[in-house]
């Protein structure tokens, strides 16, 4: 299995992107067309997309945005679950970091899935995270 990663294409193929989205759960694929065809644009306006590639299948894809100074947040890593528990993941997260390595990283994850996370160097934060809900604001 050779996986080729790159971290300067931002405008990976939506299509790809959706079924990845919806193979890990996080899409029941019952988008509107509008949203499937524009599934990449949150890749395109981040600071940084790492992607990993078998041929010209994308197999996992990481996004950022960041300051590159002093804070970075990863977004949406995704892996395929056939590619899961080799070692994709861990890599990405690698290749985000080395590229803003004095920054400070953070994610916002489940329970479920924070163990992975502390497993690839994070440490728990107990600070308040607040949120508006986008809908507040399509008023």
């Amino acid at each position: 299995m050779e996986i080729i990663y790159n971290d300067i294409k931002k405008d990976l193929p939506s299509e790809q992107l959706q079924r990845m989205f919806v193979a890990i759960g996080w899409s029941d694929g019952t988008e509107p067309p509008e949203m499937m065809k524009n599934y990449n644009v949150p890749f395109i306006n981040s600071t940084l997309v790492v992607s990993a590639w078998q041929n010209e299948r994308l197999v996992g894809a990481v996004r950022v945005l960041s300051d590159t100074m002093f804070r970075s947040v990863i977004y949406d890593l995704l892996v395929l679950p056939e590619f899961q528990n080799k070692g994709v993941g861990r890599e990405l997260i690698k290749r985000c970091i080395t590229h803003f390595p004095k920054s400070e990283w953070l994610v916002q994850t489940t329970e479920a899935t924070a163990s992975y996370y502390e497993k690839n160097g994070f440490k728990r934060n107990h600070d308040v995270f607040l949120t508006i809900p986008c809908e507040l604001f399509n008023l």
